[in-house]
């Protein structure tokens, strides 16, 4: 018999899964992994975020950023520059046509949220981010 914590877990991830595959969808002409779609998200604001900083917000290992970083650089997406508070550290940021794909992956999950979440309440709302937020602090 299946615990409830594991059937939380479960229908977590296959929410994940639901969501991710719906979001390929709607970025099909992009072409674009969900990994990679996570990164524009996190940058879609336009601030310069370290690898450190942007791994954290994105929730990935630093070393796995990198070949996301690597890959959307070579699209043309983003920049890398050197952090002149230190030297041993890049500063990442979109370019225009990486601006432009990160607008088009925050309005497509803006979408998918504002069509999921039509029928909760606030409580709802706040209840799954304390689980979501709960299980994030867990994981590290």
């Amino acid at each position: 018999m299946i615990s409830e914590a594991e059937q939380l877990m479960l229908e977590l991830q296959r929410a994940t899964h639901a969501t991710l595959r719906v979001l390929a969808g709607r970025l099909a002409d992009d072409n674009l992994s969900a990994s990679e779609i996570n990164v524009l998200a996190n940058l879609a604001d336009g601030q310069f975020r370290s690898v450190g900083e942007l791994a954290a917000a994105a929730g990935v290992k630093p070393t796995t950023l990198t070949s996301i970083l690597d890959r959307l650089g070579k699209r043309g997406y983003l920049a890398r520059e050197l952090d002149l508070g230190d030297r041993r550290s890049f500063m990442v940021h979109l370019t225009p046509e990486g601006a432009e794909a990160a607008q088009r992956a925050s309005a497509a999950m803006a979408d998918i949220v504002d069509q999921a979440a039509g029928s909760l309440t606030e409580a709802d709302v706040a209840g799954f981010r304390n689980v979501v937020r709960a299980l994030t602090e867990a994981a590290r």
